[in-house]
């Protein structure tokens, strides 16, 4: 059997169980794409089916391309990663660190140690969490009148830092901010700067903020299981978004995305120009939080995601783009290879020393899904050993 037909037989299996209502999962090497298949459907109330083309909710997916925004212009020399960060955006240098709650559920707030970086923000090290990672951050937007980051409104970033920046990990809306700051820089919005300065070069022609009609008209409905049932939801996110958010706000396609990852293979090439330097990319390939490492997603809200345990055997870094493993993984995947996710078990990573990269997309809630997630990596595994 050839590549093809056992990635299809893997997938056909999932979606004809009732695994998932559907799937597009990707593959590529440096030169193009080796593997692309749909199954299943859209959605499990509709009759269309899940094409190569389905568009997406991409989730924190897109925080790697707002990272690369930062990247070019680290590159150009607008931004750095060691001052504050609030030099261009002042309102980071206003986030206070969250010692505690009165007795009348009030926040204790202290200022931190040291000011917020770039570098900080891009590794996930700020103290900036997630509303469904953390009851303490959930406490402090009842205190304040905080709105859910799903709302897409400024307001909902002026979090309180769990920990003084540059002490742990925790998964967070930092990379919400690096967008912001990309605009304060830029001069542009982040929807505007990427059309122009990623998805350009990238021809990356199906990724937005704000769905075109042909996009929607070939758009997966998210699903939520529940007592073991997928069931479809008209969930979105606001179109258009009060701010367009740098961490969770795209819509794309998995041949989209794929080219991002081949861009990141070819060490900043893509077909339509270069989006950044070689130089940059072994860069931000690199452990940037030094003896820190990536701690377990422990849900605080699972109706949006079930805990999620690393190999406690193989320790994760994060580089200034995505989290790298630092042993080889079972799935076959190298040592010092990028990988991240999105909340709607969508899947990705990058694999520099085999040359390769593959993106998986489903649109199911919580996330880590009990079946999504096993199918993306037996896809993987699939990959390696028939390579």
């Amino acid at each position: 059997m050839s590549l093809k037909d056992k990635l299809d037989a893997v997938l056909v299996r999932a979606t004809d169980a009732g695994d998932v209502p559907g799937v597009i999962a990707m593959v590529t090497n440096a030169d193009g794409t080796i593997y692309q298949g749909a199954f299943g459907k859209r959605a499990g109330d509709l009759d269309s089916p899940m094409t190569t083309d389905t568009v997406a909710w991409i989730a924190s997916m897109t925080k790697a391309l707002t990272a690369t925004a930062a990247l070019q212009l680290l590159e150009q020399g607008k931004v750095d990663l060691e001052s504050p960060a609030s030099k261009w955006l002042p309102a980071l240098g206003e986030l206070q660190v969250l010692e505690g709650f009165d007795a009348n559920g009030k926040a204790i707030t202290r200022a931190p140690v040291r000011p917020i970086t770039l570098r900080h923000l891009l590794t996930h090290t700020s103290g900036i969490g997630y509303e469904f990672l953390s009851t303490d951050v959930q406490k402090y937007q009842q205190s304040e009148g905080i709105p859910s980051a799903i709302s897409c409104e400024r307001a909902s970033l002026n979090l309180a830092l769990l920990f003084d920046p540059g002490t742990r990990f925790e998964y967070g809306m930092g990379l919400d901010w690096v967008g912001q700051l990309v605009e304060a820089v830029s001069g542009q919005t982040l929807g505007a700067y990427f059309a122009e300065h990623l998805f350009g070069p990238m021809d990356m022609q199906d990724t937005r903020f704000v769905m075109s009609p042909a996009m929607r008209a070939r758009k997966a409905k998210i699903h939520q299981r529940m007592e073991g049932q997928l069931i479809p939801l008209d969930l979105e996110m606001p179109s258009p978004p009060p701010i367009e958010m740098g961490g969770s706000g795209l819509y794309s396609t998995a041949g989209d995305y794929l080219k991002f990852l081949r861009m990141i293979l070819n060490r900043g090439a893509a077909d339509k120009g270069r989006v950044l330097k070689a130089e940059t990319v072994d860069l931000a390939s690199r452990n940037h939080m030094g003896e820190l490492e990536v701690l377990p997603l422990l849900t605080a809200n699972p109706m949006l995601t079930n805990d999620l345990r690393l190999p406690p055997d193989n320790q994760h870094q994060w580089g200034l783009l995505n989290m790298i493993n630092t042993k080889p993984m079972p799935t076959g995947r190298k040592a010092g290879s990028l990988m991240w996710a999105g909340l709607s078990n969508c899947y990705y990573w990058i694999d520099p020393t085999t040359q390769i990269a593959g993106v998986f997309l489903t649109q199911i809630l919580p996330f880590a899904d009990v079946k999504a997630m096993p199918l993306f990596f037996e896809f993987e595994y699939t990959v390696y050993q028939n390579l």
